[in-house]
């Protein structure tokens, strides 16, 4: 049988390997889908996953990846000499910035989050990449000099929204785009919570329907050979589990390993207000916002 591959996204379905999955349930019975979507509701309702979604610090990207930011904008020998590493201090850094501060959250609530030194924030991106294919000084590499630190803010995604972080922008030499590191202590973010075993995404994202609080658009996955019957959802008073009814029509031949995508609507029993999507295949909330990958 041919493997699923991944394209963008996760390949939602492929031949008949998912039905043999224990993590999803796909051509699954509308009494097999409750039964799968009453065990993703237990092992997630009051879990350390969900308080930390709801009411802690998960962020949905990563905080500092590697190399600079806004890539595209940038010449072409920032990027090298950055991967790299060829960083040079040529000032002093502040060294009396706050060891805490304040991060306000959508609903208004505010934590307090610890930060990062300047220096600290330095060290860790003026470290060269773990592989290197083109070493310092070949084909334009020169060095990246630090003249400059001040404490700002960025925008950053996270499970309850975009907030506004602390970060350390640095002015280099030359370069007119700033360094910008984030300079939220690691240890105050949450990581993302992993989908349950054997698992694979069935809905990718989700939006309100505009003006129906009780219809949500879906974006989900296919393959080429499978049958689509419609999207299935199981509510609680504080969740939705969703999956995509699908079912695999090969009938034993051989079916291109790609991605389809299509949009569905799902209509709920009542509005869907303050309460999380899951997907049944993972486990995990699905996003709103059907263009954000």
């Amino acid at each position: 049988m041919i493997a699923c591959l991944s394209l963008v996204l996760l390949l939602s379905s492929c031949g008949g390997d998912h039905e043999a999955s224990p993590g999803g349930s796909h051509g699954a019975s509308r009494d097999e889908f409750e039964t799968r979507a009453r065990e993703v509701a237990a092992r997630w309702q009051g879990s350390a996953d969900d308080h930390a979604w709801r009411n802690g610090f998960v962020a949905l990207e990563v905080l500092n990846p590697q190399g600079w930011n806004h890539v595209s904008q940038i010449p072409a020998w920032v990027n090298r000499s950055s991967h790299n590493g060829a960083w040079r201090l040529a000032a002093k850094l502040p060294a009396n910035s706050p060891h805490r501060a304040d991060v306000r959250w959508p609903d208004g609530e505010v934590s307090q989050v610890p930060l990062i030194s300047a220096a600290s924030a330095y060290e860790e991106f003026s470290k060269p990449a773990d592989l290197i294919e083109e070493e310092c000084p070949a084909k334009g590499c020169r060095p990246l000099r630090v003249t400059g630190a001040r404490l700002g803010k960025v925008p950053l995604e996270t499970s309850r929204g975009t907030i506004q972080v602390p970060a350390w922008v640095f002015t280099v030499e030359g370069v007119e785009q700033k360094k910008v590191h984030v300079a939220v202590d690691p240890s105050a973010v949450t990581a993302r919570p992993e989908r349950i075993q054997g698992g694979f995404e069935e809905v990718m994202a989700f939006d309100l329907v505009a003006g129906k609080p009780d219809e949500l658009l879906i974006r989900y996955g296919f393959g080429a050979c499978d049958t689509v019957h419609g999207p299935r959802a199981y509510e609680t008073d504080q969740l939705v589990v969703i999956d995509m009814d699908e079912e695999d029509s090969s009938s034993g031949k051989l079916c291109p390993a790609i991605l389809k995508t299509a949009t569905a609507t799902v209509t709920l029993t009542r509005p869907l207000g303050d309460r999380l999507v899951l997907d049944s295949g993972t486990g995990l909330p699905v996003l709103q916002g059907l263009n954000r990958r």
